[in-house]
């Protein structure tokens, strides 16, 4: 496995949480490729941490269909299969309806307002074709009706299936079609400003529900 030229630093005090959003972040983003095998010891240099923690991270990534184990053979990263993006995008959908269902109805001025701002940064980054602007706008956007819902299990399923995904969506954030996500956002805004539940509801969901499978 090639350990990329630059890390995160040797910061031995990383959490186990930590270790697990870099390693996601590095699959999601490319950094480490479909059939790219991954070791422990290798990963636990990289990122200054003991084993013992990025072995709990890469079982963590096995669940979320990241990564394929087998115990005591090899870990490698999966391949963005079309099934697991389907039912991974049929979950997230459906978490976002039912964030919205709960937080429009406690939604004041300034979590539209961000929102919205999200949006106007969302759209230039799809513009600009910047992909990872697009994907930390669009979490921004969204979240906002997450945090208000605070609803602990949904936020825990979407942390899980977010990633499959999110690699998906770098496809469509960095070709035209990000510019649809633009339009379907700004509708939601717009029904959770009106205190609309159910058109936001059935909005949130369309928006994540659009996403191809065959990315």
């Amino acid at each position: 496995m090639p350990i990329p030229p630059t890390g995160p630093g040797g910061d031995r005090g990383l959490l186990r949480d930590d270790v697990y959003r870099r390693l996601r972040d590095a699959i999601v983003d490319g950094t480490f490729t479909p059939g790219e095998q991954l070791r422990d010891l290798e990963l636990a240099a990289w990122l200054g941490v003991s084993r013992t923690p990025v072995r709990e991270a890469l079982l963590r990534l096995a669940h979320s269909g990241l990564v394929h184990s087998r115990p005591g053979r090899s870990t490698v990263v999966s391949a963005l299969d079309a099934r697991d993006v389907r039912d991974a995008r049929d979950v997230v959908a459906a978490m976002h309806e039912l964030a919205a269902r709960e937080a429009v109805p406690a939604l004041v001025q300034g979590d539209v307002d961000a929102m919205r701002e999200a949006n106007h940064r969302f759209a230039a980054a799809v513009d600009s074709g910047d992909v990872e602007q697009a994907l930390l706008a669009d979490d921004e956007l969204h979240g906002v009706l997450v945090r208000i819902a605070g609803n602990r299990a949904l936020a825990t399923v979407l942390e899980q299936f977010t990633p499959t995904v999110r690699r998906a969506e770098r496809l469509r954030f960095g070709s035209l079609r990000g510019r649809a996500s633009v339009a379907r956002h700004e509708e939601l805004i717009r029904l959770c400003a009106a205190g609309d539940v159910e058109g936001a509801a059935s909005v949130a969901y369309d928006t994540w529900h659009s996403l191809p499978s065959d990315g």
